[in-house]
């Protein structure tokens, strides 16, 4: 009777065919494994029994497999509660407003607290560390054109809120939609751009069960994920 000496030579690998799978160790369950450790043993030379140290390694071999397997189910079932815990955590974030990159705005009805409904559209002027004389704010419609503008105070820096109430130089009131709004600043007499974010009113959330991805969808028609939020207003 030949002489079988390791798993490997009981069951060969074999060659996979079109698009199937060659199996692996890492494939095997706890069943599979003892299956074929108890045929080794049993398929081998009495006279040349397996040296204990080949067999301890097999054991460990399959052990640190199985870790491994385990490990993996744990971060498998962490993500998911992460993921649910980050949808809980955004689904608090619907009628809220956040800051991001985008300088798009809408232009929606809002009460203010004495019960007067009207309409405005929020956004902040970012100066950074510079200081200036004074400067402009803008907003145009998607078309491009000028429909407000107004004069902004000096500044030494950081972060100016601005607020437009929809009303254009005439004083007549704009159609709720979305807007572009842009900025400048007077500094050291040169007038440069500096960057203007628009305050977007989160609407909804989604989730992507197959990424565990949560987004927001916001009131001026975009959708962002989590993490390209600026700032939480």
């Amino acid at each position: 009777m030949d002489s079988l000496t390791s798993i490997n030579e009981l069951f060969p690998p074999s060659t996979p065919l079109g698009n199937e799978k060659a199996g692996s160790v890492e494939d095997m369950g706890s069943d599979d494994f003892l299956t074929l450790m108890v045929a080794q043993l049993e398929n081998q030379d009495p006279s040349k029994p397996m040296d204990n140290m080949q067999f301890m390694g097999q054991l460990a071999q399959f052990g640190t497999v199985s870790g491994i397997q385990e490990l993996n189910a744990g971060f498998s079932g962490l993500s998911n509660a992460l993921s649910g815990g980050q949808a809980l955590q955004a689904a608090s974030l619907v009628g809220r407003s956040i800051v991001t990159d985008s300088n798009l705005g809408a232009l929606t009805e809002v009460t203010s607290a004495d019960g007067e409904v009207g309409f405005a559209m929020d956004a902040t002027v970012e100066f950074g560390d510079s200081s200036t004389s004074g400067g402009s704010f803008y907003v145009q419609d998607l078309a491009g054109r000028l429909v407000y503008s107004s004069a902004l105070p000096p500044s030494t820096g950081g972060q100016l809120p601005v607020r437009w109430d929809g009303r254009n130089a005439q004083g007549e009131l704009m159609p709720p939609g979305t807007y572009r709004v842009s900025a400048e600043a007077v500094v050291g007499g040169q007038s440069t751009a500096v960057s203007v974010y628009a305050h977007q009113r989160v609407d909804s959330v989604a989730v992507d069960g197959a990424r565990g991805a949560v987004s927001l969808n916001l009131a001026n028609g975009s959708n962002v994920a989590l993490d390209q939020v600026k700032q939480f207003l």
